[in-house]
């Protein structure tokens, strides 16, 4: 379904917005929720290795819980709220608390026993070494007494 626009409409929806947020701000209560609590991650692979980056900005290590089982990753965590001031009273209200877990499936085996983890500047980061029988190897072709590696490549035609 196609809707024509309609600056009425638009001008309307505006007004809402901004009679929220008002009615917010005097009640001391807030009317936009904050962004559910997520973990963002950044995946990296190279030819021997999955580097798996989190951000972990202001959360206690010691809440922090790691696992790797049949190829999934799982970390998961919990934000803890401090304690509100009891004579404040809040403008804005968006950093999000509680428990989180994000879970990823790598496509190919890991060696979990040699997965190492680091935590620096908010940012955790994961290495997780590839098992020697996922990685790539060249083959060696025999022909009659000589071993060659052969290498693809253009054949021009004269």
């Amino acid at each position: 379904m196609l809707n024509r626009y309609d600056p009425l409409r638009e001008m309307l929806a505006i007004r809402n917005t901004m009679e929220r947020l008002l009615e917010g701000a005097v009640t001391g209560t807030p009317a936009l929720q904050p962004a559910t609590l997520g973990l963002a991650l950044d995946i990296a692979e190279s030819e021997n290795e999955y580097v798996v980056k989190a951000s972990l900005p202001g959360i206690n290590l010691n809440d922090v819980e790691i696992t790797y089982s049949n190829n999934t990753l799982t970390i998961k965590g919990e934000v803890r709220e401090e304690q509100e001031l009891e004579e404040a009273r809040y403008h804005l209200r968006e950093r999000c608390y509680g428990s989180f877990a994000r879970s990823i499936t790598l496509p190919a085996g890991v060696e979990s026993e040699k997965i190492e983890a680091n935590y620096e500047a908010g940012v955790l980061t994961l290495h997780l070494p590839k098992a020697e029988e996922i990685k790539p190897k060249k083959i060696a072709i025999k022909a009659g007494d000589v071993h060659k590696v052969i290498e693809a490549g253009v054949v021009s035609k004269n």
